[in-house]
């Protein structure tokens, strides 16, 4: 056989078994609102017959008809999810998948604000996590060389008490859980956890899901943690291991870079680097449930000092429950503001 015979005829043979190929496909939305029902059907390029189809959403089987499925998903988190078919044809099976995002059921509400006080604050201090604990701010600062956790008055800015990181870290969110003083870092992969009176360190935990140290806060049970990505962790406070997450999602999309975190009133505060902005988050499944717009927060405290737009932005949010009172500031900003929310 020639050569130029032998090459055609395996052209023909391999465009033959390509031909003969069976081609399995997942028919489902790429993105849904879970106040919608979402359906899902299988189809062959080739038109094979097909004798049934076992579905499963995220390992969990779906009951459904021969070949197509639909189910109710308004009880799921939002976010990445993983759909995979079965498929039972001619005494063969074929596995596929194919992922879907599930989004929120409706747009964020948003709200303007007002400003009920402006109290002092170290325009030093490069915020990356802020609480209120029994009548004073707790504050955490970044940068390398520069990180520290402190203790300070409210009314007068004045740093009663200070710890400094390792000049290796990059400090970022804290909180305060069960008496103790809890600070991430951000990319040393590395958090830890003080005594609340005296700032000695007691001892530290690595990340082992989450990918960096960004924002820090806890609901009394758990302790709550973003990465800079969508990601809403929640560790244990015994092991510190993330436990759980959720994604944070609108009706149209996810949110990323979320930083500085505060719990408030059964809801996540968060707000996102760079921007200006505090997201309203429900902690069961990651729905934007509101935005508060501070822009113009940002431009007073400009009227009295020169800020870098794309670093020197809104980060720090803490919470007095006892009173109501919501505080916020900035990286390097001279003013502490205590706020009130206001829904348009």
């Amino acid at each position: 056989m020639s050569y130029k015979l032998f090459f055609s005829f395996f052209i023909f043979i391999l465009l033959l078994s390509c031909k003969s190929e069976h081609k399995f496909i997942i028919n489902t939305p790429k993105k849904i609102q879970i106040n919608k029902e979402l359906s899902i059907s299988v189809s062959e390029n080739n038109n094979t017959t097909i004798d049934s189809v076992q579905f499963s959403l995220d390992d969990k089987k779906i009951e459904g008809n021969a070949n197509s499925a639909t189910l109710k998903i308004n009880d799921y988190k939002l976010g990445k999810h993983v759909i995979t078919a079965i498929v039972f044809y001619e005494n063969k099976t074929a596995k596929i998948s194919e992922t879907v995002y599930f989004l929120a059921d409706s747009i964020p509400k948003i709200y303007t604000y007002k400003i009920i006080n402006t109290y002092p604050h170290d325009k030093g201090a490069y915020t990356q996590g802020l609480e209120y604990f029994n009548g004073f701010l707790y504050e955490g600062t970044g940068k390398k060389g520069s990180s520290s956790i402190r203790k300070v008055d409210l009314k007068t800015g004045k740093i009663l008490q200070q710890k400094d990181l390792d000049v290796q870290y990059f400090g970022e969110g804290i909180t305060i859980f069960n008496n103790k003083l809890y600070q991430l870092t951000w990319q040393g992969g590395v958090g830890f956890v003080y005594d609340l009176d005296t700032f000695e360190q007691e001892k530290s935990f690595k990340y082992t899901k989450s990918r960096e140290g960004w924002g820090l806060t806890h609901n009394g049970e758990k302790l709550i943690k973003t990465d800079g990505t969508e990601y809403i962790w929640f560790l244990n406070p015994e092991t510190l291991v993330e436990d759980s997450y959720i994604e944070v999602y609108t009706n149209e999309r996810k949110v990323e870079k979320l930083n500085e975190l505060e719990y408030v009133n059964g809801l996540i505060y968060a707000n996102i680097w760079q921007q200006n902005t505090i997201l309203i988050v429900n902690p069961e499944n990651g729905k934007v449930e509101g935005v508060a717009n501070l822009t113009s927060l940002k431009t007073i405290i400009k009227k009295e000092q020169k800020l870098d737009d794309d670093d020197e932005v809104l980060n720090g949010i803490a919470f007095d429950k006892e009173n109501n009172r919501l505080f916020v500031t900035g990286k390097h900003w001279s003013k502490l503001y205590e706020i009130e929310l206001i829904k348009k």
